[in-house]
Parts: C-alpha cells; structure tokens; sequence
C-alpha cells in the first residue's frame, strides 16, 4: 500500500453552487476533465477500534477498478497521511496494510464489517494555478448506513487537491472559486460524517479536541495544528448553529474563536505579519456579536431562574423575562446574518490561506526561520513557564483586586489553560500526564471561580442595559434585586478563587 501525503481542501456549498461552477469557464477551459461515479464502502471492527485510532479504511469501486484506501488523522484539516493501492474486489485486502498503523491495531482474526456507504457522481477539472497543477473536484450524492434507517447525508462538496506545486495556490484557487459561488470551509470527512450518521450524532454540539501534536514538530507546525483543530471546533458547532438557535452550539463557536485568539497569543513573535494581525482584529471586531448573545443565554438559563426561587411572588422577573428574550431573539438573528455573510465565508478563507501559506512562513530573515523552526516541545516549555509566572504575579492579593485586575487574572489563567491543552500531546510520558491532569484541574477551578465572578459582572451590564430600554417600572425593580442578588454572591466566590489560586501555584508544571 503506497504512502503519501495527501494536500486537500475541502469546501461546502449548494448543489445549484455546483452546476455554476461545473459550466464556468475557470474548469470548462481546464486542461483536463473527467467524469465518474464513485461508490465508496467504510468498514470497521464492531467496536469501531480502527476509528478510535484516528484510521478510515475504505474501498472505492469507479468502473471495473477497486481502490483500497487507508486515511489516518492529520492535524484536524488539512494534511492527512493516507495509503493506498488496488485490489481485486469489494472486500478490504489483509495484505494490502501490511506496512500500514492498521497492521500494528488490526489482529488478522478480528473481522471488519460495512458501516456506511458514499455514492457521489465527482467530476473533476485539472487547473494550472500560479505555478502549481490543482486538482478540482466537484462531488454530489450521498452518504447512507443501515444503522441510520431513511436518514441520509447529503453530499455537495468542492474539493482542491495538490497534485505538485506549492500550497499557496490552492488558497489562491479556493480565493478564486469563492468569489463565483457561496463555498464554506469543509472539516469533516466523509468518513467522519458516515460515522456520526451511522452512530446518530449528526447534530451533536462539539466540545474542542485533543490536538494532534507530536514530540517531533516544529513550534510552526504546532501552530498550524493547533490553529486547525481550533477552526475544525468553530465550524462544526457553527452549522450547529445555522440550522437552528442552539445555545450550546454558540457557546462553543465562541469558545473555538477565544481558543483561536489565545493560539495567536500564545505563539506571539512567531506568526506576527500585517496580514495575520489584519485578520485577527477582523474576527475580534465581528465575533463580539457572539458575546452579547451568550450573557443574555446564561442570564436566562442561570441568573434569572436562581432570582426567581429566591423571590417567587417577584411579579417584574417575569416582565423582565420578556424583555431580555426579546433582545436574545435580536442577538441571535444578529449572529445568524453575520454567520451567513460573505464577509464572514471570506474571513474564514483568509485565515485558513493565512495558517498555511501567510507571510509569517514565508519570511526569510534569520530570526523568523529560527522561530518556526525551534522544537515544538522547547517553544510550549518556555512559554507555559512565561504564562505560568503571569498568573502567578497578577493573582496574588486576589482579594484585594479591583474588579478590572481580577478580570486580567482571569485571561492570563485562561491563555495559560488553553496552552496546557493545546501543548499536552507533546509530553506522552507517564509521569507528564499525570502532572497534566492535576494542572488541568487546578486551572479549571481557578478559572471556574474566576469566571463566574466574571457572569456577576456580565449580568450587572445586562441590567444596566435595560434602563435605556421601554421596561415597565416592576421589570425595573426586578432588575434592581436581581444586581444586589448577583453582587451578594461575589465575597464567597473572591475567597474561593484566591483558594484556587495557591492551589494552581503548588501544582507542578507537567513540561519539566
């Protein structure tokens, strides 16, 4: 089974996207065309052991011709090792993962089954792009699973592959492409999508992932991983969250975009361009929208239920139930237009372009080649130690702190959490893992506390909003007990926090 790495971008649009893009002359002048119909079966053991190695198996039949192929896990997005090569038939070929991972999870005893099926019609375009030959495929079908009943995936993807030259001019194709039909960055498989439609976990909100970081990486490919597995969480919970007004699903797209800014942080000097910080202020500027309507969501589901069983016969909770649902129901449609917005696709593509082909790779000076290059173990250490000391320093005295201070502790500590998850796989040791989930969960309180002090301050704005609002006078006075409610809470809450504190300082850095 031959080895390679495979440089493909995926894109998601409509099937009207597709006829478009299928007459426009950018393919209809390509230099070659083809059409074919593709029926791909996935198999795996019963209990799904090559999928939780991080492995696909597949065989696709096009024509009279059977490809095996063996898919292992990338760094989330976009660069996946697979394997591959023809067989005589149908059924998956022992020997054709001989020197394959499957060989080393995969007993010849333990027997594989169908668990999903891809039919697609693909036609494909090759397109000289800049100096490079770019693979252009367009796909329509479907994704079926005996386990899922009548329930189908549908199957409407562009897809971009390298076949030689450099991945600048992907982006650029994809830049191209975009700017002729709505296309919207594709993370799943349609392997991954098969399983979660054989599994029944087609909508199920995503929380973030481990990062597949290896001991041998630069500190510029930990970024790249690190930055896709954070755009992979963000997209999966956002069409979440196109479908339908999902609390939890706008949660996490906001917490994939906070776990992005603090990569951003985190990897400092390294990645700093004009072109880097342009799309940075971009996502800061346009995601703020996701804020407004996440303090209005945990207001309603946490805040206001509490007030109202400590004051049942409050007439104006109720009044100003109807208020703050009134300005969710705003919020959420304000979210939903800029989710749907070709400024937003755009945004999107430019980043991912950015991760992958942005100046900060390019850049030739001694001193940035340094940076991408130093091991990516040696760059999370010394910048777990510089976050570890800042939470360090700016807590102490926690008690004593002005609110503003507090809320600087807080983002040190939450930078300093994201890091620690995002560097864990580069200490596999046992030793490490070990030190790791004591750190985690001396973070995780510390910023536990700190965060709900941070939910007291969010619903003191959520009142204050609401006085320049046309609010009946006991909705009001509800909001008036509602603040004192929410400010009794804080003495207790500042005590523990500065408890969470020593705690996290005694916790032993699991990278040294």
């Amino acid at each position: 089974m031959t080895g390679s790495r495979e440089i493909e971008l995926k894109l998601e649009c409509d099937l009207s996207d597709l006829t478009t893009l299928q007459n426009h002359p950018l393919l209809q002048e390509a230099s070659e065309q083809d059409e074919t119909d593709l029926t791909s079966v996935y198999f795996d053991t019963a209990d799904q052991s090559l999928r939780q190695a991080g492995l696909g198996l597949r065989v696709r039949r096009s024509g009279e011709r059977f490809i095996q192929t063996l898919k292992a896990e990338g760094d989330s997005l976009f660069d996946r090792p697979e394997w591959e090569q023809e067989v005589v038939g149908p059924e998956p070929d022992p020997a054709a993962w001989a020197d394959t991972p499957l060989a080393k999870i995969l007993g010849r005893k333990e027997e594989l089954q169908p668990l999903f099926t891809s039919a697609v019609t693909r036609r494909t375009y090759l397109v000289e792009q800049g100096g490079s030959r770019i693979e252009v495929a367009l796909d329509s079908g479907r994704i079926t699973a005996p386990a899922a009943g009548d329930r189908i995936v549908p199957v409407c993807e562009v897809e971009l592959e390298l076949k030689n030259g450099v991945a600048g001019d992907v982006f650029a194709l994809a830049h191209a492409v975009a700017a002729l039909v709505p296309l919207r960055l594709g993370v799943r498989s349609k392997a991954e999508r098969g399983y979660a439609l054989a599994s029944g976990k087609l909508d199920r909100v995503r929380k973030a992932e481990p990062v597949p970081l290896r001991a041998d990486m630069t500190a510029a490919e930990a970024f790249q991983s690190v930055a896709h597995a954070c755009l992979r969480h963000m997209r999966l919970n956002e069409e979440i969250l196109l479908q339908s007004r999902n609390a939890d699903a706008l949660h996490q797209v906001r917490v994939a975009i906070r776990r992005l800014r603090s990569a951003f942080s985190l990897f400092g000097d390294l990645i700093n361009d004009p072109q880097g910080s342009r799309i940075r202020d971009e996502i800061k500027r346009l995601t703020a929208l996701l804020g407004h309507a996440r303090n209005l969501d945990v207001f309603l589901a946490t805040t206001l239920p509490a007030e109202r069983e400590r004051h049942p016969d409050e007439v104006g909770l109720l009044g100003l139930e109807t208020q703050l649902e009134d300005q969710r129901s705003k919020a959420y449609e304000a979210v939903d237009a800029l989710l749907r917005s070709p400024e937003w696709r755009t945004l999107l593509l430019d980043l991912v372009s950015w991760i992958n082909a942005g100046p900060w790779l390019l850049d030739k000076a001694d001193e940035r080649v340094s940076l991408r290059d130093e091991a990516a173990r040696d760059f999370a250490a010394r910048e777990l130690d510089r976050r570890r000391r800042q939470v360090k320093r700016r807590g102490r005295d926690l008690n004593d702190l002005s609110p503003e201070d507090r809320h600087q502790v807080r983002i040190a500590a939450k930078k300093l959490r994201y890091g620690a998850e995002f560097f864990a796989g580069l200490y596999p040791a046992k030793k490490a893992v070990k030190r790791h989930a004591s750190f985690a969960k001396a973070l995780a309180e510390l910023q536990d506390h700190l965060g709900a002090l941070n939910d007291i301050a969010t619903g003191h704005e959520v009142v204050r909003d609401l006085v320049g609002e046309h609010v009946g006078t006991s909705a009001l006075f509800a909001a008036g007990v509602t603040a004192a409610d929410l400010e009794a809470r804080s003495g207790k809450l500042l005590a523990a926090a500065a408890d969470a504190h020593e705690d996290l300082v005694d916790a032993k850095p699991f990278w040294r």
